[in-house]
């Protein structure tokens, strides 16, 4: 069945303003209004946002949603389609940000406004473990677009985290997928989403 709502989650720092997003929501609009699209901006704390993303898709069709998620937004929409058991693609995605945001613990200014400061709080990290899923198989099919030259996050972590997943590994590329047109096809595709 083709994929009738659609969530972006973006990572840390990050907002839906982001590029990937942007062009996500722009592709949808254009040649698949039928389909909802949802990108939430995510409060700081994991828990915050989970249960922003519960409420927000609690009555959406679970046969035909997907997720999509960048960097530690992967890791939720992990969580995400676990919970919903829906298909998800994940875009470099965190394997294990507890561990790497603990240095992150303070005031941060949001990726696209400067001017914009939340804290991430020490109490986040729990947070974050208690929705770690290594060790459990995807509840559906997962696409992984990984490049191997992430700057900020192992892309053999990556893989070997979804090792059961569809995967287009890259060659070089980096962390924010500056080459994401050319790969919107496939995700798109993958996604198999309504017209």
């Amino acid at each position: 069945m083709a994929t009738t709502h659609l969530l972006y989650l973006h990572g840390f720092r990050s907002s839906p303003q982001s590029t990937k997003a942007r062009l996500m929501a722009a592709h949808v609009a254009r040649h698949h209004p039928a389909v909802h699209w949802w990108c939430p901006q995510l409060p700081p704390s994991p828990r915050a946002a989970m249960a922003l993303v519960a409420e927000g898709i609690a009555a959406w069709p679970r046969e035909t949603m997907a997720v999509v998620g960048s960097s530690l937004g992967g890791y939720y929409a992990t969580w995400i389609a676990r919970q919903a058991g829906c298909p998800s693609v994940l875009l470099n995605p965190a394997v294990d940000p507890a561990r790497d945001l603990a240095r992150y613990i303070g005031e941060q200014t949001a990726w696209h406004d400067p001017a914009e400061r939340f804290f991430f709080q020490p109490e986040y990290i729990g947070e974050l473990q208690a929705l770690d899923l290594r060790g459990h198989p995807g509840a559906g099919p997962e696409l992984a677009v990984i490049a191997k030259g992430d700057e900020l996050l192992d892309w053999r972590e990556m893989a070997a985290r979804y090792s059961q997943a569809r995967q287009i590994l890259l060659e070089g590329g980096d962390h924010a997928l500056s080459d994401f047109p050319t790969h919107l096809p496939a995700v798109v595709e993958f996604l198999d989403l309504a017209r």
